[in-house]
């Protein structure tokens, strides 16, 4: 089966690696330029950042965790270990935009005073170019590698590059109007655009948890695959899911009652073969059944039946 290779297992946790390193000194810095401006809408890009060393570590270990090869107790491999890390960074990532939208709506209310603002556009320059290329560089290898701990922990990236070009310019307004209001507003926007991307995160990770099936287009590519084979005379029973980067897919497939044992081991070879390739990495389970002209009527009342009930 095509698992991934020992140079893709690399690149994740290199990516893995260089993501955590990046978000320790960025939050420090922020929180370095918090405290110096006393900006609410720096802190909550300092906590952002923050959260973003944890779901990095949460992203580190699900990539190790997953990777690992099944074993006796775990015989379809610990891919989910990248899933359960994806949900952990969107549950704690909800938790932080609860905190920052208090803060900010009491900076709002209450009102503060802004200082050394260059020192806090320095470090938000710095921050919007650091993040590009970091959150480029995960995200691609995420995707590459079929990671959703990767492409989440790629994504908190990209968002922190939107956020910290936002809050540069929002930091040169109130340098320039002197509008400390500004801020406050900022604070609260980030922290709900923070919520969207959480909510987005955990409905993902929480489908694979679930066994939820594989998208569409997966569907269809496996369905061209199967009605390609011209000794194929039906399919039926397609199960599919999704633990970390692997797909997993079972189905039932029928060939002539009269066929050897070795023509239709042959033929459901091959079509596992070409599924797995197709949707690498993946593991295909296929079950042989002979035609039975009286199963293959009943099947067909079946599906005409549930046509029906649909319109």
């Amino acid at each position: 089966m095509p698992h991934l290779s020992v140079g893709e297992v690399h690149a994740k946790r290199r990516a893995a690696v260089v993501s955590l390193g990046y978000n320790l000194t960025a939050a420090g810095v922020k929180l370095v330029g918090a405290l110096l401006t006393g900006s609410v809408s720096l802190l909550t890009e300092a906590l952002h950042s923050a959260t973003d060393v944890v779901a990095s570590f949460f992203a580190y270990l699900g990539v190790r965790v997953g990777a690992a090869p099944p074993d006796e107790q775990h015989p379809y491999g610990h891919g989910k270990a990248e899933t359960l890390a994806g949900f952990g960074e969107s549950i704690l990532l909800m938790l932080i935009v609860g905190y920052l939208l208090i803060e900010g709506v009491r900076r709002l209310i209450v009102g503060s005073e802004l200082e050394r603002l260059e020192w806090g556009m320095g470090v938000m320059a710095l921050s919007t170019i650091t993040s590009l290329a970091v959150g480029q560089y995960v995200w691609r290898t995420g995707k590459r590698t079929h990671s959703l701990a990767l492409m989440s922990n790629g994504q908190h990236l990209m968002i922190d590059f939107w956020t910290s070009l936002g809050l540069l310019i929002a930091l040169g307004a109130i340098y320039f109007t002197g509008w400390v209001f500004i801020d406050a507003l900022l604070a609260i926007g980030i922290a709900l655009w923070l919520f969207r991307g959480a909510w987005q995160l955990a409905t993902r990770a929480f489908h694979e948890l679930i066994d939820h099936r594989l998208p569409q287009q997966d569907l269809t590519l496996i369905d061209q695959i199967l009605r390609s084979e011209p000794n194929l005379l039906n399919y039926h029973n397609l199960r599919t899911r999704r633990a970390g980067a692997m797909r997993y897919v079972d189905v039932h497939i029928v060939l002539p009652n009269d066929w050897s044992l070795q023509q239709a081991h042959d033929v459901a070879d091959a079509i596992e073969k070409r599924i797995e390739q197709a949707l690498r990495p993946a593991e295909v389970t296929i079950h042989v059944d002979p035609y039975d002209p009286e199963r293959a009527a009943l099947r067909e009342q079946q599906n005409l039946y549930r046509e029906l009930l649909r319109e």
